[in-house]
């Protein structure tokens, strides 16, 4: 299929704006091919996630790019890297590993990335407008861009991300057309305690059922609460796109595109109704873990970055249940919640209690965990389902008092009311 360009888009592709353009605009136009687009569009901002180390090959593109004078036209965040270029000492592994690590990020901020760090842009500074289209790598960024702020794009990779930086154009096709955006699935509550639909550990749990289920389509959900908070919606969102392929969900009553059943699904029929009782929450409660409760080695919170809000629940219950000195206590976060923590008084206070602060990073793409294996306890969906395969821990899920109180007794300890 023959893309339809403009005379800007042609003017770049031509090499009339540099070398390192018209790489980006080749590898673009191929890409919209592969797509099936028929045109460009143009996206107001990027959120780029091939800064993150994962061989020789991404390093050697970044820095062509930047030799052939590589600058971003929209504004343009980054994800995590590989190092916490704010505490070096965090990284566990190899020396030339985070020497490359560092170069990549590098390069990626000499073209003109803002350098956030972060998986969690929209709760750190980039929050693009309702009905705004950008090119964002990420899933759990993607998935809330998308869902919860109504954000068009697709679930960019590599590469392209940058790509589409540098030129400012995406490929037309996807959720950047509104009517690819209507829901497929219903995935109804029923019977689920209202206690329950308050609490954050249902979120993770809940997005894993619909990653699982639902893959790439697009699932609508009807039985949350409308009061159902930000970091809420986001720890559902990190689940459904870890467990599948989830770029956008309708929560009904409480996302932006779906204030009604009928609006989720743009007054068409959909594929299946799905119910959801407590009985499967409880099942896929169980596939998140893989080891039995018992001894736990290391705590890890924070993917996608913990927020504010967060950090103000963990507190009070760190201040009741003091971490036991085997246990390895980490959050990972973002550069702006670290500063907002330095002016609250919490950062020395957090230290003090034994936590160990990550930025720039996390936990499932680096070297951080100073243990040598054992088993890991998260309230991240989005860990539990990495951290087996990328980091070799076995794992434990549970909620945040559930962790906190794990990791003061150094057993898994659970609150048996939780999910009854």
């Amino acid at each position: 299929m023959a893309i339809e360009l403009t005379a800007e888009d042609e003017a770049m592709l031509a090499g009339e704006e540099g070398t390192a353009v018209q790489m980006a605009m080749r590898i673009l136009v191929t890409m919209a091919g592969v797509y099936g687009a028929a045109r460009l569009l143009d996206v107001a901002s990027a959120h780029i996630d091939g800064c993150l180390y994962h061989g020789y090959s991404g390093l050697e593109f970044a820095e062509r790019l930047v030799a052939g004078g590589a600058r971003v036209r929209i504004p343009t965040t980054l994800n995590v890297g590989a190092v916490d270029l704010l505490h070096p000492e965090h990284f566990q592994g190899n020396p030339q590993l985070a020497a490359r690590a560092t170069r990549l990020m590098q390069a990626y901020e000499e073209m003109g990335c803002q350098p956030i760090w972060t998986c969690a842009p929209y709760q750190a500074m980039h929050r693009p407008a309702f009905g705004t289209d950008v090119a964002w790598a990420e899933s759990n960024a993607i998935v809330f861009a998308n869902s919860v702020l109504g954000a068009h794009t697709n679930r960019y990779g590599d590469f392209i991300d940058i790509c589409m930086a540098i030129t400012g154009r995406a490929p037309a096709f996807g959720l950047h057309l509104p009517e690819n955006r209507r829901g497929q699935l219903l995935f109804r509550l029923e019977g689920i305690p209202e206690r329950l639909l308050h609490e954050d550990v249902l979120f993770p749990v809940l997005g894993y059922l619909l990653g699982k289920a639902a893959q790439s389509k697009i699932p609508v959900i009807e039985g949350l609460l409308p009061e159902t908070t930000e970091d809420q919606l986001k720890a559902l969102g990190a689940a459904a796109a870890s467990s599948g392929a989830v770029a956008l969900f309708h929560a009904v009553g409480v996302t932006p595109e779906a204030p009604t059943l009928e609006a989720a699904f743009q007054g068409r029929p959909y594929d299946q109704t799905i119910p959801v009782t407590l009985a499967d929450l409880r099942r896929t409660l169980a596939r998140l873990g893989t080891a039995e409760d018992g001894k736990i080695h290391v705590v890890a919170l924070g993917s996608p970055h913990f927020s504010l809000t967060e950090f103000a629940a963990l507190m009070p219950l760190l201040a009741q249940y003091p971490i036991h000195p085997e246990v390895e206590f980490i959050v990972c976060s973002n550069r702006l919640a670290l500063a907002a923590l330095q002016q609250r008084g919490w950062l020395e206070r957090l230290r003090a209690m034994g936590v160990r602060l990550v930025v720039d990073t996390c936990v499932v793409v680096a070297p951080i965990v100073r243990h040598q294996g054992g088993v890991l306890m998260t309230n991240s969906g989005k860990f539990a389902h990495y951290a087996p395969g990328n980091i070799g821990f076995e794992v434990v899920f549970g909620s945040l008092a559930e962790c906190v109180r794990s990791a003061a007794q150094g057993v898994v300890w659970r609150d048996e009311g939780l999910w009854r």
